[in-house]
């Protein structure tokens, strides 16, 4: 037997929160009848249904994308603009990015159909690195990157950037490296604008050592087994079975 919302994540439907959410809304049904939260289901008998639709566990698929500006992070958009789902058509199962990048924002993005692991991967329990290059303005100096690692307050509380270093240093613009673990809304803009440096353009070079190397903005390409398995191994999941392209 296993909990409702952790199959629905299993089958890449959506995040075990996401799926609670759904089962609440009364959008999933097991055997026909309406699904109640907490429920536990066994995938071998059990028909489990979202919107009416049957569900079946996919193979788990990993892949990286170099998100190109431009595109926003999200299944569909209501004004027509491109997303990250129409850069990763060819993938050969339906998945879902983990975690996002604003619009103007290039580099790594994960996807992926592993509910569990995607899951873990955006919890700040896990502490996953996530590293920026970023373009700003001004000269910034060795004592301001001292400032963002020792953690600078937002409207929101800390940010802190867990390495910080300078690239290239100009009296006009400067360009930095910075690795932070939280991933909050917009947080290594606020972090650079709060210490007088706004950001004018931002790339993320890698995610929990991932990176986007060799492929153009917009091209994706399959994790290798080496990669799933560091995921796993950051947010605890050794134990459990590592899927196959």
């Amino acid at each position: 037997m296993i909990r409702l919302q952790k199959y629905l994540a299993e089958c890449g439907v959506a995040s075990r929160r996401a799926s609670e959410q759904l089962i609440t809304a009364g959008r999933v049904q097991v055997n026909g009848a309406p699904a109640t939260l907490g429920q536990s289901i066994d995938p071998d008998h059990d028909e489990v249904a979202v919107d009416g639709a049957p569900l079946a566990r996919d193979e788990k698929v990993y892949v990286v994308l170099n998100k190109p500006a431009g595109v926003i992070t999200t299944a569909k958009d209501t004004h027509g603009r491109a997303t990250v789902l129409e850069c990763v058509e060819g993938v050969k199962a339906r998945v879902y990015p983990v975690g996002r990048l604003d619009m103007d924002v290039e580099g790594v993005l994960l996807f992926t159909n592993d509910g569990d692991l995607a899951h873990r991967l955006m919890h700040p329990r896990y502490g996953i690195d996530k590293e920026y290059h970023a373009v700003v303005l001004g000269r910034v100096t060795p004592e301001i990157l001292r400032r963002m690692e020792a953690g600078v307050r937002l409207d929101d509380g800390m940010a802190v950037a867990v390495r910080a270093a300078i690239l290239q240093s100009s009296p006009g613009r400067s360009r930095i490296r910075l690795t932070l673990r939280e991933g909050r809304k917009h947080e290594v803009k606020r972090l650079c604008a709060a210490v007088g440096h706004p950001v004018r353009s931002l790339r993320r070079t890698a995610f929990c050592g991932i990176t986007a190397e060799g492929l153009r903005p917009g091209e994706w390409r399959y994790l290798d087994l080496e990669e799933i398995q560091r995921l796993r191994v950051a947010v605890n999941l050794v134990n459990a079975q590592a899927g196959e392209r």
